[in-house]
């Protein structure tokens, strides 16, 4: 099941709004009538377990350099990209078969954000707190939704900068322009290094 969260809290991170059972809480009684207000923005996947006090040290440790009013996302010399350009990334180590399936959509989606009708200022501040949220969730593979642009013959003002924004974030292994199901050129696959969670799951799968 995902969850639905607004863009960003006034700490700059995205909110998230938990789903429970109404039935089985008397707290919610005091609540119903209420109409909760409706976006759709950014989706995440619950957690699936509740992470231990390590689990948190190394989550805290792996967001130092992503500080809520750090936001060293650049907006100068930004290269303009045309519409229909494919974005492709990967740091030297991402195995090309690991590569290969991200391109290709082959890997479940842990989360997603919708840039439509932001600006570029807008967008700079979502990116960051989405990328944060994603990291402290251990979410591993994320869709952005950037769009195109308006028009064939201008350049894509909000696909050119996510360009370069994952390209300066640490955390992001490889990304790549979208299949068409998932919005082909006006959306990119974006691969996150493994969470302390993931490795230790790994390491028990292979032992």
């Amino acid at each position: 099941m995902s969850n639905d969260v607004s863009p960003l809290t006034p700490d700059g991170l995205p909110r998230t709004d938990c789903m429970s059972n109404k039935d089985d809480d008397p707290l919610m009684e005091a609540f119903r009538g209420i109409k909760p207000l409706q976006q759709d923005r950014v989706v995440l996947r619950s957690e699936r377990n509740s992470p231990t006090e390590s689990q948190l040290a190394h989550r805290r440790a792996a967001l130092g350099s992503l500080r809520p009013h750090a936001n060293f996302l650049s907006t100068d010399h930004v290269e303009m990209l045309r519409p229909g350009d494919w974005l492709s990334f990967k740091l030297p180590g991402v195995q090309e078969g690991v590569f290969r399936k991200l391109r290709l959509g082959h890997y479940p989606v842990d989360a997603s954000l919708d840039l439509h009708r932001r600006t570029v200022a807008e967008a700079r501040e979502d990116v960051w707190g989405f990328i944060r949220e994603c990291l402290r969730r251990e979410a591993r593979v994320l869709i952005i939704t950037h769009g195109k642009g308006r028009h064939s013959d201008t350049p894509a003002i909000l696909k050119s900068h996510v360009n370069k924004w994952l390209r300066q974030l640490p955390d992001i292994l490889a990304f790549h322009s979208a299949q068409p199901r998932h919005g082909g050129t006006g959306a990119v696959y974006v691969l996150l290094r493994k969470g302390q969670q993931q490795k230790a799951e790994n390491r028990e799968r292979h032992s």
